[in-house]
């Protein structure tokens, strides 16, 4: 297994491949130079932010794979290794970073795990693969193959560990500088952990982990710099607090601010020789010695009696209250389809989550007040709308938890309830359905589904409940068939809030509508405003929409039929057996996952468009050029004709027919239907017909 180094020198990159033996062997040894020694070194007299050079010098070490020297900022991928690099950083010194590298020795899933060159820090590296213990090929699948697996490692070692893991983007390209550790863990055989191949990346909102506190950090810190500066800090906001609580000082005395400056280290826990050695380095209170002591000593005996009240300002003591409140009495969520804060109430025998409502609010104040806390409802309403709310994601939630594909074909099974003469109708239910789950998962955010199932059956054959029962129960609040294209704002936020959109009654839609229904079924993002809010924001589109008619002549749009799979039902749909909506899923997920097309060709939107002709609606205009034209014979001429000709001569035998504007411009696709040569004149188009009176 390789990994790869790189340094710059003179601007130059330089880069190459080691085997991960060789470079472990290289960490417990030094060369001459000893970089990293010095580097750690230098670092003790070096300020906080300011360069130091000879960190520059150290080469970098990734483990995410191999890679082509390209000269580009992020060079292309060879080979990738399946590694995962944690960082635990800031830490106290090299002997807390020696404790954190043996708990991570005692995971059979390490690798490796050794000092960073600052000696404050432990680096682990953890090998993952696929369940057959393969690895993913394609760079977009190891994109998120490897965004997924540094979630898990995290996840897994957080708590391990009791130390906060230092959060990086996940990227193949992320690395550390070479360190020195004369006794690095390395095991060869370690366990690889095993994660199926994510069909999407990782949200941000996922790799943002809030872990749980560890040990205060003055209680596990050796005495030392990290000790001292903490207090030093502590000191300073209760000298602060002292001096601006005492007021003016009057005739020298500092009685009262010594007395104030002793109980504000009491509770912020400095210990009471710590607290007078920050005071005595004061040169003016030298001279105070006698007193600065006799007044701690006096404060600091009443320390069982006042040790119980912590010293931090007022509304961060309520605030930490109300947030231990509020993650100890309920659960809330903000659910991104929905665009609602949700709840759950702890204390009731009740698993469902509910809107966050006014009510809802008032009634946690309520509550809150009877436990005591000085807390009003802007309180709460400014943490529950905040970023301390995790959010849900209801589709992504209930694709991530499925079982595994039994290998039975359940989408087929379920379009084939719909009884029809179309012996295609399972192939393009099929399709259409992987494209539904592929949109869902954000496989496509450059398309919109825009292939609708139209089911065309007399009234009360189950077209209605068939729509809806193809999204499982969890999901069914994300269905809608009341949609109202006139209102084009509602229309499109439809395209974010909701997973299947049913356009029942399809021949309703009236035809200044039909435009604005083609743009809604390709489009691929919406950018709207939300209520209540005043600038526009970009959604990510969820709705794939199919169709119900009682009608048969119902596509009006010579050109977007290919939009529409129109479906004759010929018999009552058998909406009573169960559905494996599980094993229904899981089909569509082991698809996707093996790379299995979810979009319709060419040459199938041409099958589906032959077959939507005995749905389409042959308006007046094309039935009266059907009576009085027909298409040339081989080798007969005819006469060459602009539509305008044409409508002209249909209008001189057909007194009664009068065209408009909108009839003259769609009447050139009418006849290109109707397969109807042109040719491009000096006049415009001209159509090549033979007029049946003339024949």
């Amino acid at each position: 297994m390789k990994v790869t180094l790189y340094r710059y020198e003179k601007e130059t990159l330089v880069m190459r491949s080691v085997e991960m033996e060789k470079l472990q062997a290289a960490l417990r040894t030094e060369n001459l130079n000893k970089p990293v020694s010095t580097t750690r070194n230098k670092a003790m007299f070096t300020l906080p932010g300011t360069q130091n050079s000879y960190i520059q010098k150290l080469p970098v070490v990734v483990f995410g794979g191999t890679f082509r020297k390209t000269g580009e900022p992020a060079p292309p991928m060879r080979d990738y290794s399946g590694l995962v690099l944690l960082e635990v950083n800031h830490l106290s010194d090299l002997q807390e970073a020696v404790q954190i590298r043996q708990q991570a020795a005692m995971m059979p899933q390490t690798l490796l795990a050794f000092v960073g060159f600052s000696g404050k820090s432990v680096k682990i590296v953890i090998p993952f693969t696929l369940p057959d213990g393969t690895l993913p090929r394609s760079p977009e699948q190891v994109k998120r193959f490897h965004s997924q697996a540094y979630l898990t490692a995290v996840k897994y070692y957080q708590p391990q560990l009791g130390r906060n893991i230092t959060l990086k983007e996940p990227v193949l390209q992320h690395g550390c500088r070479m360190s020195y550790d004369p006794q690095p863990v390395y095991n060869p055989d370690a366990v690889a952990i095993r994660i199926e191949q994510p069909m999407r990346m990782a949200d941000s909102e996922e790799i943002r982990i809030v872990p749980e506190e560890p040990s205060e950090p003055l209680q596990r810190l050796m005495p030392g710099m990290s000790r001292n500066y903490r207090i030093a800090t502590l000191f300073s906001i209760a000298m602060v607090d002292a001096i601006r609580k005492s007021g003016q000082i009057k005739d020298g005395d500092l009685k009262p601010v010594f007395t104030l400056l002793a109980d504000n280290c009491l509770k912020a826990g400095i210990p009471e020789e710590d607290a007078v050695q920050c005071t005595l380095l004061y040169n003016d209170l030298r001279s105070k010695e006698m007193e600065i002591r006799m007044t701690f000593r006096s404060v600091y005996t009443l320390k069982e009696a006042l040790a119980g009240k912590t010293f931090m300002p007022e509304i961060m003591s309520l605030t930490l209250q109300l947030e231990e409140f509020m993650l100890r009495r309920y659960e809330i969520r903000n659910n991104k389809m929905s665009g609602e804060v949700e709840y759950r109430d702890k204390s009731l025998l009740r698993f469902t989550f509910s809107p966050f409502t006014r009510e809802v609010r008032n009634s946690i104040c309520t509550e809150a007040h009877k436990e005591g806390l000085n807390v009003w409802d802007k309180d709460i309403e400014r943490y529950v709308y905040s970023d301390n709310i995790p959010t849900f994601f209801p589709i992504e939630e209930y694709l991530g938890h499925l079982p595994k594909w039994d290998g039975k074909d359940h989408i087929r099974k379920l379009a084939k309830r719909v009884p029809c003469n179309n012996i295609r109708w399972a192939d393009h239910f099929h399709r259409w359905f992987l494209s539904m789950v592929a949109h869902w998962l954000g496989l496509d955010r450059e398309h919109g589904n825009s292939t609708t199932p139209l089911l065309v059956g007399d009234q009360g054959c189950g077209k209605s409940t068939y729509c809806l029962n193809i999204l499982p129960p969890e999901l069914r609040q994300f269905y809608t068939d009341s949609i109202d294209f006139s209102k084009r704002r509602d229309t499109e936020l439809a395209l974010h809030r909701y997973a299947l959109v049913n356009i029942d009654e399809f021949d309703s839609v009236k035809d200044t509508h039909q435009s604005y229904l083609k743009h809604i079924l390709q489009k691929a993002n919406v950018s709207t405003r939300l209520p209540y809010q005043t600038a526009n924001r970009n959604l990510r589109r969820y709705a794939t929409f199919i169709a119900t008619s009682n009608n048969f002549n119902i596509l009006t749009d010579p050109t977007g039929s290919r939009r529409f799979i129109c479906i004759e039902v010929t018999d009552t749909i058998d909406y009573i057996q169960p559905i494996d909506y599980e094993q229904l899923y899981a089909q569509a997920m082991e698809a996707l996952a093996n790379g299995e097309r979810y979009w319709f060709t060419h040459e199938e939107e041409t099958e589906i468009v032959a077959n939507n002709r005995q749905f389409q609606q042959i308006p007046p205009e094309e039935q009266l050029f059907l009576q009085y034209f027909r298409l040339p014979k081989k080798n007969e001429v005819g006469e060459f004709l602009l539509s305008i000709e044409i409508l002209g001569r249909i209008k001189q035998k057909q007194r009664d027919f009068s065209y408009t504007k909108t009839v003259i411009s769609n009447f050139g696709r009418l006849l290109k239907r109707n397969g109807i040569p042109s040719k491009r004149s000096n006049r415009g188009t001209i159509y090549q017909v033979v007029e049946l009176s003339k024949s």
